[in-house]
């Protein structure tokens, strides 16, 4: 069975409450205006990439979607709004039959993105719109910067599986949600039984040092697990003596010992060490793990290593050293009126500081070269030109309300690894740069 993105309620009375309370308060003053009911468009995007990264990679895109569907406001949580005074009586009403109606397109979800990508716009009213700033951000953000920190990590492994162990460094729920995004991003692989059980993501797990120490010798310790697990399992070597322990494991489970688990030392030396010392001693085809701190530049450091599979956590679970997408969810258009007939007009926030947007509502194209690799991501409002008709970018996740786009988080992790063969090769390098692809502006016309 496939469980992706199933529309599962997280463990929370509704999603109603991830939000900003400022949120609230414009719907309140947006219904005593009567403007609350104009059409309105909203979009999600970047002002920039994190220093030094070259693309971006959307993430979260099915979590939005359920994040939707249960956006909802129960007895309980109107009970609350009502308690602490936080909106009047009026607004509870509306808020007591809230559904969201609208449309959402987007790039679909593994999708690689550069500064001023619309990943996401959102149609519809201007009071249904509103309430989904906040939930849609911190999916987004959240989600885009694990798979953008794993697309990195799974580039540098040249094709070596990834695992994703970093649970125990962030929060229960937050692990759970980056499991997939490190999928999205090209891991293999998750300690978390959760994002397993959720999202059908493969799981993995041996052993730990606490194992070892449990019993009397290392012997027994690995004897115990080969009894149980048979020989095909990984057994962790760096207790004690790591040439000692190799020696043990191969004893035990026969040169048909599935890996071997280095979690210390100089990684590259003992990689080394211990490859050769599997071999003389016959197990060939025994694997090296490698765990222990790893990021992508640990990764790609040992690239010459005879080192068969990472495990990631802490660097993974944290983006990396860029925790956020920086991600943004802004008003570009909306009617004079709540006339559904009244045409849009482009808005736009004028700001010092790098903090302008671009109005109207905007479609986004990837233009090719000759060969057939990616030269830049064009963005405009009005007609599409003919000669990108062809390669927008936007599809319809929610029509009148209704999720039109959930998708197995297998199609949208192959999706990612096409969009990242798509680019120019400079896109994997580690070393600082600028975005691979350039944004461009086509003309924005004075209406939309």
């Amino acid at each position: 069975m496939n469980t992706a993105d199933l529309g599962l309620p997280v463990d929370v009375p509704s999603t109603a409450l991830f939000t900003d309370q400022y949120e609230l308060t414009m719907l309140r003053a947006a219904l005593k205006a009567g403007t609350a009911g104009r059409r309105s468009v909203f979009e999600v995007f970047t002002r920039r990439l994190p220093d030094g990264r070259r693309y971006g990679v959307l993430a979260g895109t099915g979590r939005v979607l359920d994040a939707v569907e249960n956006f909802r406001f129960d007895p309980g949580v109107l009970g609350f709004l009502r308690e602490k005074d936080i909106v009047d009586e009026e607004t509870l009403d509306y808020l007591s039959g809230y559904r969201f109606s609208g449309d959402i397109w987007g790039y679909p979800e593994g999708e690689v993105y550069f500064p001023g990508s619309p990943v996401m716009r959102v149609e519809g009213s201007f009071a249904e719109c509103v309430l989904l700033e906040t939930v849609i951000l911190s999916i987004l953000n959240h989600d885009s910067a694990i798979a953008a920190a794993a697309s990195r990590m799974s580039s540098a492994a040249g094709g070596r599986p990834l695992i994703e162990m970093g649970a125990r460094r962030t929060h229960e729920l937050a692990a759970v949600a980056a499991s997939r995004a490190a999928y999205v991003g090209g891991f293999a692989s998750t300690s978390d039984l959760a994002a397993g059980f959720r999202y059908n993501i493969p799981t993995v797990g041996t052993s730990a040092h606490a194992f070892t120490l449990l019993h009397d010798s290392e012997r027994d310790a690995f004897r115990a697990q080969v009894d149980s697990l048979g020989g095909g399992t990984t057994l962790l070597v760096d207790t004690y003596d790591v040439t000692e322990a190799v020696r043990t494991a191969v004893e035990i489970a026969g040169p048909e010992l599935g890996a071997v688990r280095i979690d210390s030392g100089d990684l590259l030396l003992v990689a080394h060490r211990v490859r050769q010392q599997l071999d003389e001693l016959g197990a060939t085809g025994t694997r090296i793990l490698v765990t222990s701190d790893l990021d992508e530049y640990a990764i790609a450091s040992l690239a010459a290593a005879p080192v068969d599979a990472y495990g990631v956590g802490t660097q993974l679970v944290t983006g990396s050293g860029h925790p956020t997408a920086s991600m943004v969810y802004k008003l570009v258009a909306r009617a004079e009126s709540a006339d559904p007939k009244a045409p849009l007009v482009p808005v736009a926030k004028k700001s010092s500081g790098g903090k302008t947007s671009v109005g109207g509502r905007k479609w986004a194209a990837r233009r090719l070269d000759a060969d057939g690799v990616a030269e830049a991501e064009v963005i405009g409002t009005g007609p599409v030109p003919d000669e990108l008709a062809g390669r927008q970018l936007l599809v319809p996740l929610v029509e009148g309300g209704e999720v039109v786009a959930r998708e197995p988080l297998d199609v949208v992790r192959d999706r990612h690894a096409a969009a990242r063969a798509g680019l120019p090769l400079s896109a994997t390098q580690l070393s600082r740069g600028e975005p691979v692809l350039p944004t461009e502006y086509a003309q924005l016309p004075s209406g939309s």
